[in-house]
């Protein structure tokens, strides 16, 4: 069976606000507020530093709070949906503006020498601070709710990629598989029943949902599957070799149809257009927590690259998918060596996570 990726649902906007980076980021805009309050005023020059404390440790004690008291009931707001725990995110900010400027004139009230704390200003300290905590917050909670949804799109842009990426089987292999089957159905039914049952897997594998992972047995033995298909129809032009060693973790994971068109490729674009009889050698091997996988097929006598066209673009999605899987930490590396074309990839095991 296919192991799916481990990643959480993208379930809320809200952030987790007991972390160091959100944490930081009120702290700044909170900074930043209480820099534009103080600058809009029409506080003396002589007393802008002493605006500009008082003020922004009446912010900084306001922000911090409400982080403070969200991290504590953020996992009963996650289980409501996200308009009505955005509501009560907003009401519990104004309650916390509100008790913070009560206790801010309570404590500081007798103190008439600044403007926003001034003998008739608490009604007015408490109506302005509700104001501007009531703007504020609805703008951080519009601009979370929409990296949500940006993040929501990126995702299933990402899965829909990865689905498009992995149906990539050529129109041609089927056709060939066809008529393989129709030319055994009476020759060789026990042949043709098998070789059905393997197209079968590897079209089920083909249609599955792109964002699940296999392990390196199963995909070793959907290419094996693959490559009995294909030596049914070329016979004696096809030889294959494995080398796979003992130590191998078969139960790594790694995104399904990796080796198949490689392989694919090498019978394409290698073994079909020559006359002669080809062969695919199939290595792998485990060193330092890295699976490398070596494929490595015989050339034509000459080269059709200008009639055989595509091998570029699936190498090319294949990279994009272990790009996706392996966070950019797997290698497919093509080259030539004694004559022969080989593609080489490593990617790490246990599986770096995204």
């Amino acid at each position: 069976m296919n192991k799916t990726s481990e990643q959480q649902p993208i379930n809320t906007f809200l952030p987790h606000f007991c972390g160091v980076k959100p944490l930081f980021i009120v702290v700044l805009v909170a900074e930043l507020l209480a820099m534009i309050l103080t600058l809009s005023s029409s506080v003396d020059a002589s007393q802008l530093w002493q605006f500009l404390s008082l003020t922004s440790l009446y912010i900084q004690w306001i922000a911090i709070t409400s982080c403070g008291l969200l991290c504590l009931i953020r996992p009963q707001l996650i289980r409501l949906p996200n308009g009505w725990a955005g509501f009560l995110v907003w009401l519990i900010l104004l309650f916390v503006t509100a008790v913070i400027s009560e206790m801010t004139h309570y404590a500081l009230g007798e103190i008439n020498d600044y403007h926003w704390l001034d003998a008739d200003g608490h009604l007015s300290l408490l109506l302005r601070s509700l104001g501007i905590s009531a703007i504020v917050s609805l703008l951080l909670l519009r601009y979370l709710h929409l990296q949500h949804l940006n993040k929501q799109q990126e995702v299933a842009e990402s899965q829909f990629r990865l689905q498009a990426l992995q149906s990539r089987i050529r129109p041609h292999f089927l056709f060939n598989s066809m008529n393989t089957i129709a030319s055994l159905t009476r020759s060789q039914p026990e042949l043709a029943e098998t070789i059905t049952e393997d197209l079968a897997d590897l079209f089920r594998v083909s249609l599955s949902d792109a964002s699940q992972l296999t392990t390196l047995s199963e995909e070793i033995d959907l290419a094996k599957r693959y490559l009995n298909i294909e030596a049914q129809r070329l016979g004696d032009r096809l030889q294959i070799e494995w080398h796979l060693e003992d130590d191998l973790p078969l139960d790594a994971l790694l995104p399904s149809l990796t080796l198949q068109p490689l392989l694919e490729n090498a019978i394409y674009h290698g073994i079909e257009p020559s006359t002669r009889p080809g062969k695919i050698h199939i290595s792998a091997r485990y060193r330092r927590s890295i699976i490398n996988i070596s494929i490595r097929n015989t050339l034509p006598e000459q080269q059709r690259s200008s009639v055989r066209q595509g091998h570029q673009l699936a190498m090319d999605n294949i990279q994009q998918r272990l790009d996706i899987a392996f966070a950019n930490h797997a290698t497919l590396n093509r080259s030539h060596v004694d004559g022969e074309y080989q593609v080489r990839l490593a990617f790490p095991h246990p599986r770096i996570k995204p």
